[in-house]
């Protein structure tokens, strides 16, 4: 018992030896460094929270970048798809529009194969009031009334007979030639002529005249050939003179090639 109560006294000692009694400045130092620490320690506490919030708003920013360069990516792809497509299609376009060029190019030259060709054989009746000529593609030959017909006859005369024998010659050569037979007349009414009303009768009368002549004497194909009637309405010159109305009195031929290669690639 006595050896217990001397340890106890023994540490009392060691521990009263160990204390140390601070100075009032040295607790009030030690107190303001508790203080800073706190400070501190507030601060990057606070600064921790922000950086974490930056973090996280950062990550959600990449995200984002991620998902929108995904969806450029997929929008690239859909676009260079689109683009190739349009770059076949214009090859194909290119090859169609090569091809109707170079039919439209047959075309012309045979149209002013053609065109010369009358030219030649009709010459002897270029001063009697023919032309040939091209319009849109097509060959026109124009005949004045007074080398086909009398004075408001629907009957061909003589002359007229030669020159369409002779246009006849060419065109039955040419089978790959489609005709229109157009009767024109002057804006004079019609007096006196019969079955003849008014002149959408003479020019159509004159127009089949002039297809019957063709089929029927010179053997051309009826079904190359239609006749139509145009009376006053398409004249040549509008002046209000006795040699426009000459003009306007005409039998037009619109010879048109047969473009039926063109026709067959258009509806492709």
């Amino acid at each position: 018992m006595k050896i217990k109560y001397l340890l106890l006294v023994a540490i009392f000692c060691v521990a009263l030896n160990s204390c140390k009694i601070l100075s009032p400045k040295e607790y009030r130092s030690l107190v303001a460094q508790r203080d800073s620490l706190n400070t501190r320690t507030g601060n990057l506490e606070e600064e921790l929270s922000r950086l974490q919030n930056d973090t996280a708003r950062l990550h959600r920013q990449i995200n984002d970048l991620r998902d929108n360069n995904n969806a450029l990516n997929n929008n690239l792809d859909v676009t260079s798809t689109k683009a190739n497509q349009l770059a076949v299609d214009l090859q194909k376009r290119e090859a169609r529009l090569k091809e109707v060029e170079e039919i439209l190019k047959k075309r012309d030259e045979a149209t002013n194969a053609l065109k010369n060709k009358l030219q030649k054989a009709l010459l002897g009746f270029q001063q009697s009031g023919l032309t040939v000529d091209i319009r849109n593609g097509k060959v026109y030959v124009s005949l004045t009334d007074k080398l086909l017909f009398p004075s408001g006859s629907i009957i061909i005369d003589d002359k007229g007979k030669e020159a369409l024998k002779q246009l006849a010659a060419v065109l039955n050569k040419e089978p790959d030639i489609n005709m229109a037979v157009e009767g024109h007349t002057d804006d004079k009414k019609v007096k006196n002529l019969g079955q003849i009303k008014d002149n959408w009768d003479l020019s159509v009368l004159r127009a089949t005249s002039v297809t019957r002549y063709l089929t029927e004497v010179e053997m051309v194909d009826p079904h190359r050939l239609t006749a139509t009637g145009k009376g006053e309405f398409q004249p040549i010159d509008t002046a209000n003179t006795d040699e426009a109305r000459t003009k306007n009195r005409r039998i037009e031929i619109v010879l048109t090639p047969k473009l039926d290669e063109l026709y067959n690639l258009i509806s492709k």
